[in-house]
């Protein structure tokens, strides 16, 4: 069983207020800037305007979470998928370059679903290929942005970033979320590829590059079940 953060007890319960709180605020202020992107992606492409995918939030229970699209959904005219890159609207490379893409999220924050601060979610199927410690990210809410996002996402190893993930749950507190958040307005302010990066991933998918899942005792379960 995946252990409880050792921060003040008080503090997860303040922090669950002070996201509600300020995720409602943002909500409003940005209210016009969300229906300006929802209209321009409706007309610039076909396809729905949120993107939704199922991730796990904290203690592994799997959540919806909300973006707008970037992406066009249809293939191309021969019927072959597309690349990420190529099916990247232009709409969406300017929501991508500005997080606009990720204000929906402020909805999972009112659901208590998601933080401002904290480890992203990732891919359900990522679920099995945790390490015991690796698994303590998913031992508080996942974030809008998070201590790994500021400290290089997309260039980071995928062990650089869980170890980021697993630094920020054991020194959670009110001072280093409010560091975080600092460094996040900084790099989204200087289009940091923290933050604008998202057309392209460094590293593998992580069950290509560990193709083995982890059982719960820390071992490497035999080989044959990864697809």
């Amino acid at each position: 069983m995946m252990s409880e953060p050792s921060a003040q007890p008080i503090y997860p319960l303040v922090k669950s207020v002070l996201d509600t709180v300020a995720a409602v605020v943002v909500l409003i202020l940005a209210s016009p800037v969300m229906l300006a992107a929802a209209l321009a992606i409706k007309l610039s492409s076909k396809g729905p305007v949120l993107f939704r995918q199922d991730r796990p939030g904290k203690d592994e229970q799997i959540f919806r979470l909300y973006k707008f699209r970037t992406m066009a959904v249809a293939p191309d005219e021969d019927g072959a998928g597309l690349s990420d890159a190529e099916r990247m609207t232009r709409v969406g490379e300017i929501l991508r370059k500005t997080s606009i893409d990720e204000l929906p999220q402020l909805i999972n924050i009112i659901k208590q679903e998601m933080s401002f601060i904290g480890p992203r979610p990732l891919l359900v199927r990522y679920l099995p290929y945790y390490s015991a410690t690796e698994r303590l990210r998913h031992t508080v809410r996942p974030g809008i942005s998070g201590w790994a996002q500021v400290n290089g996402r997309n260039t980071l190893t995928w062990e650089k970033k869980f170890k980021y993930d697993v630094e920020y749950v054991q020194r959670i507190s009110l001072a280093f979320d409010i560091r975080i958040l600092l460094l996040t307005i900084k790099k989204l302010f200087y289009r940091s590829e923290v933050i604008t990066a998202g057309t392209t991933q460094s590293t593998m998918a992580l069950d290509e590059e560990r193709r083995d899942p982890i059982t719960e005792n820390g071992l490497v379960a035999p080989s044959g079940g990864n697809p």
